[in-house]
């Protein structure tokens, strides 16, 4: 019988796995590949601040799993995993439901003989009163356009003389890449609205306040990153409170612990992460205080062989003696996908497999077009910061990296050209 392996989550990691399990083993008839996503299409996660602003048309730059899976040898499944029966080998899909409510696919178990999981990370707003019903999260494609449309629509009644001040008032929590990113694309998006005729509101009049509960921006990359990040954020009109945790979120502002009152009618939570939570106690599987299942150094999961997690859902041992685990990043996915195809190809052959080693390549952050900050980290570099145009060019390079895992060099060329065509085409900003 055919080795069944499901993975499901069409994210980057998930994706880049069936795509290269089904280009090998699928592709040779040694296995059969199934990937299972609630959604029937794929965006880097990377870009959704750039689809919140309209610097991205997500609708251009979308992948159908569909289509993907009929071009690189595996199945595609369109659902939401709902359960899992350990013994009996086999998880549950909820009904698929269309935006009336009606059912399109109904609930089903689907087999599996390797079960990958890999369904990302979703916001953590930690509890905080109020964040959940008055802030848009970005956490996937659905919210970023939502924040875009609510975007369009405040700039709209702002230039048409229907707010008391003129002005749009953008408040995002957390000072990760996420909010930092989108804190620069919005100053972008206001210039290119003024060039586009709506420029009874100016640039100046859109006021983006960050706020970090932490020392500084960026707080997980190198002081020497996130203290230029700083400083060019403010020189954009950004203003940045740092050291400042936000305690209640109201329709009108944001409270802070120190009584602060940030008043925004626009707001993003873009601080913290945890797994969803239906992998909490997922069939007795182990889960950290954030959901996430806890693995080995072979992604296997502690109580199941037959079982791998990986990205932003696994708590995967670091491995330097120390208690901490993978971080949460595109790179480690990326790596853990890689391995993960050797390991599955080893599993069929009945050798031992792999463990996970990760090796941290850096980390590049844009500021839309104004600029764009990192370090690159490598055995014989050791750690190079970047700046300006060069950490641009790395960091676009990285979405590329993603598409070649995809699509191969030649449709990935392809896609360059179409782009740069495009640009010359289409307005730089989506406008509806």
């Amino acid at each position: 019988m055919t080795h069944r392996i499901v993975i499901v989550g069409g994210g980057a990691g998930g994706l880049e796995l069936a795509t290269r399990l089904g280009r090998t083993l699928g592709k040779r008839g040694q296995a059969s590949i199934t990937l299972v996503d609630a959604n029937l299409t794929h965006i880097w996660k990377p870009l959704l601040h750039e689809v919140a602003s309209g610097s991205l048309n997500s609708s251009e730059d979308e992948l159908n799993y569909v289509a993907q899976a009929k071009w690189n040898h595996f199945q595609f499944q369109l659902g939401r995993m709902s359960g899992l029966d350990r013994a009996r080998q086999c998880i549950s899909l909820a009904a698929t439901l269309d935006e009336s409510g009606d059912e399109l696919l109904p609930a089903r178990e689907l087999s599996y003989d390797s079960l990958v999981i890999a369904v990302g990370s979703t916001t953590n707003d930690f509890g905080t009163p109020g964040a959940a019903e008055h802030c848009i999260f970005l956490d996937t494609r659905e919210q970023a356009e939502r924040f875009h449309g609510k975007l369009l629509s405040h700039y709209l009644r702002a230039h048409a003389g229907k707010t008391d001040d003129g002005q749009i008032s953008v408040a995002i929590v957390g000072a990760g890449a996420t909010g930092v990113e989108l804190a620069a694309e919005l100053h972008h998006a206001a210039h290119e609205l003024a060039a586009y005729g709506l420029n009874n509101i100016q640039p100046q009049n859109m006021r983006i306040t960050l706020i970090e509960a932490g020392p500084r921006v960026l707080p997980a990359l190198p002081e020497r990153i996130s203290r230029p990040v700083h400083q060019t954020l403010e020189k954009l009109g950004v203003t940045v409170l740092t050291g400042t945790a936000v305690s209640q979120v109201t329709e009108q502002a944001l409270l802070t612990a120190s009584g602060m009152e940030v008043a925004a009618s626009l707001k993003v939570w873009a601080a913290g992460i945890r797994a969803p939570g239906f992998l909490k106690e997922l069939d007795g599987l182990e889960s950290n205080r954030i959901n996430q299942l806890v693995v080995r150094p072979s992604l296997q999961t502690t109580l199941d062989d037959n079982i791998f997690a990986f990205g932003d859902c696994a708590a995967c041992p670091l491995g330097d003696g120390s208690e901490r685990s993978i971080p949460p990043r595109a790179q480690a996915a990326h790596q853990q996908a890689s391995l993960l195809a050797k390991s599955l190809k080893l599993r069929l052959e009945g050798k031992p497999l792999p463990e996970f080693r990760y090796q941290d390549y850096g980390s590049l952050i844009s500021l839309s077009r104004f600029s764009a900050v990192g370090n690159l980290m490598g055995n014989l570099m050791g750690s190079v910061k970047l700046e300006g145009w060069l950490a641009r060019m790395f960091y676009i390079s990285l979405y590329r990296m993603h598409q070649m895992a995809l699509y191969g060099g030649f449709r990935t060329l392809l896609l360059m050209l179409s782009d740069r065509i495009g640009r010359s085409t289409e307005p730089r900003l989506k406008l509806h």
